[in-house]
């Protein structure tokens, strides 16, 4: 019998799920992408872009797809995503499982400073330093517009949105970055402090160990918690085996 699968997808292991799921005999698997990058990579298998309205409207997708299976492999950030698949999957008594990578872990050297949000991380840098390496996505410059007084390099895969900050150099670049390469441009710019989510995995992780070498201090933005009932895996393997499918089965 064969099966559906839905991957809320936009990251790496979407896409190698949706590669190793594509791969199988009896397994239709869709690929969900919000649609907020304007040249996703290539993904396996069918591909829808946009939202679904709400988690109602993600139920009546489920249900009028015939989707047998959904995992959650969105940005470890997207939490109003990961909410309305939640709440859809109760809806609809399809099986979810979320695909989270784990986070980055402080190490020997390390001057990480945790913020609960992205207000409470505009909030520290002042204490650190005029010049700011940030790197918290193209959408949420917004919380750091009003320092007016600091000067910011803000790098993301497109072009951010406004409102930012009056003092901001914008870099438009896609990882995976190198450690030289990003020493490089911490000296460069005279950055005085790092701000990052912690979105985890090795494409973006090398600023991390730059600043530390560096000994500069990085302000990290603590993820937002997962909905309560939902199973959580760190890696494409473990969301096979929730799926019922043998991880070495290619």
């Amino acid at each position: 019998m064969s099966s559906h699968v839905l991957i809320l997808g936009g990251t790496t292991e979407a896409r190698e799920l949706a590669a190793r799921l594509g791969s199988r005999a009896g397994v239709r698997v869709t690929t969900s992408l919000a649609g907020r990058v304007s040249r996703p990579g290539p993904v396996d298998g069918d591909v829808r872009v946009g939202g679904f309205g709400g988690a109602e409207g993600l139920a009546a997708w489920l249900r009028a797809h015939r989707v047998d299976a959904m995992v959650d492999a969105t940005h470890p950030f997207a939490a109003r995503i990961t909410a309305n698949a939640a709440r859809a999957a109760a809806l609809t008594a399809v099986p979810i499982v979320v695909l989270r990578r784990p986070g980055w872990r402080a190490g020997r050297g390390d001057r990480w400073h945790a913020a609960a949000s992205l207000a409470e991380a505009a909030d520290l840098l002042p204490r650190f330093g005029r010049r700011v390496f940030l790197t918290t996505g193209r959408l949420e410059i917004a919380a750091f517009a009003h320092l007016a007084d600091l000067h910011f390099v803000v790098r993301s895969v497109e072009p951010p949105e406004p409102p930012m900050p009056p003092h901001t150099r914008t870099l438009t670049a896609r990882g995976p970055f190198t450690v030289e390469g990003e020493t490089a441009l911490l000296r460069a710019h005279r950055i005085d402090v790092l701000v990052t989510k912690d979105s985890g995995g090795t494409a973006t992780a090398a600023k991390l160990t730059a600043a530390r070498e560096l000994g500069l201090p990085v302000v990290v933005v603590r993820r937002p918690p997962l909905p309560e009932g939902v199973t959580a895996v760190p890696d494409v393997t473990g969301a096979l085996a929730v799926l019922g499918l043998a991880p070495d089965d290619r």
